[in-house]
Parts: structure tokens; sequence; C-alpha cells
């Protein structure tokens, strides 16, 4: 299960607007993968620490963790992401230090290297074209990021490079039926559960039934042999490879 966490009072309030979201969702349906939950959070460490550790907790979970990753009072997600996925042991990553000093020769680095105390267990993430910085990441699994766009989105590319190679996608097969859902609870409720289904009501009473995943294409046929056996009329709209 893929999680993305966005990191940032200033969405909430409205200072900025989130890009991190679609873009992430986007690219991984683009590779056959799709978001399992999405969660923007204030600069809260407490709310931070638990979102972290629920996402932990679940099995074979992944995190695409943007913001709070500077060296700020409010940029709480080094710190937080150690505690949770490092026993809460940290330690300084030489190379980003290195780079650090490269970059900034001839003067007093030490505040920047706050940049570059990650948990001990962290590995970069180096694609970043604005200003070479690095993100980490956890276990190949979390990742975590800067909240610029700039810099992320080039980061979510490497990642999604490395560590999530294109699957098979997905078949959707969707349809209008002219009828209200309580006209077709039976027909719903026949269907097998380990099947994506869903149904999107209009408020000129039809609905748009979609069926996605293994053998979608039987079970969009099952359910237009049933809506025809109760005579009610229906429109194929689209077939979609997701």
């Amino acid at each position: 299960m893929i999680f993305a966490v966005i990191i940032g009072t200033e969405i909430l309030n409205g200072r900025r607007e989130d890009s991190h979201f679609k873009f992430l969702r986007d690219k991984l349906i683009d590779r056959g993968y799709e978001l399992s939950g999405s969660f923007i959070i204030k600069d809260d460490p407490n709310l931070m620490q638990k979102t972290f550790k629920m996402i932990k907790d679940i099995p074979e979970s992944e995190m695409f963790c943007f913001g709070g990753i500077g060296a700020t009072p409010d940029d709480y997600t080094r710190n937080l992401s150690a505690k949770v996925f490092s026993n809460n042991q940290m330690d300084f990553n030489k190379e980003f230090i290195k780079l650090i000093d490269n970059k900034f020769q001839n003067e007093d680095n030490t505040k920047k290297y706050n940049l570059a105390y990650w948990p001990t267990n962290a590995n970069p993430i180096r694609n970043n074209p604005i200003n070479g910085f690095f993100g980490f990441e956890i276990e190949k699994r979390f990742f975590f990021m800067p909240g610029f766009p700039q810099m992320a989105h080039p980061m979510v590319e490497e990642i999604l490079d490395k560590y999530f190679p294109p699957i098979a996608k997905k078949e959707r097969y969707s349809l209008i039926a002219y009828a209200k859902e309580s006209e077709m609870l039976d027909i719903m409720n026949s269907l097998p559960k380990e099947i994506e289904f869903s149904t999107l009501p209009k408020l000129d009473y039809t609905s748009e039934i979609s069926i996605a995943g293994k053998n979608a294409k039987k079970w969009i046929e099952f359910f237009k042999n049933e809506l025809e056996k109760k005579g009610i009329k229906y429109k194929e709209i689209k077939t979609e490879v997701k």
C-alpha cells in the first residue's frame, strides 16, 4: 500500500496550494500503481509522528513524504522519522556534509550540517536540480523529500525509476445506468468482493458504474446482463487501462 504524506500548515491555511498529490498520483498510475491514501497535515510533531507510525505499522507499506526536512525550528520530519523508523537513532550523513562543504567553501557550515542529520539507516535521494541537497530514504520504502515541488518531483522520478518498475496496468470498464443506485443494489451485492467496484450517483438519477481489476471484463458483462434482465437501460462510456 502506497501513501503520500504532505506536510505543510501553509497548505491548510491557504498560503500555498499543494502540487504534490496530483503529480505523485499520476506518476504512479502511469507505472501501474495507485495510492492507498494521501494526507495533508500540519507541522504538528504529535500528528506527524502518529501518521508515520500508522503507515509503518501497515505491512509492506510505502510512503512518499513531502516537507519538513529543512533545518528551521518548524522542520520536524528528520527527527520524527528517526523516532518512528530508526529507534530514535540519528547521525550525520558524510556524503551530504561533503556536498555542503564543497558548495559553501570558506564558510562556517555548522548550522547547515543539520540538514544532513538523518536517521542512522537513511540513504540519500540525490536528484535535486535546484541546489543539489539530498532527500533521504529508509528501507527503500519510506521516502522523505523537500516541500518545494521543483526539488521534490525530480526526486520522485528517481525513486520510481529505482524501486517502482512498470507493472501491468489495471483494466477498467465503465457505463452509465439509467437508474437509481437503489434499483441495482441486488446486482451490486452479487459482485465478488475482490473486484474493484464503484458507483457514482448523479443528480439526474443516473449512476456511473465502474469495475476494474482482475476479470473486470467478465464482471462488467455480468452487470450489463443483469441490467437487461431488469429492463434498465445503460450506455457504455469508456474502457481504460490504468
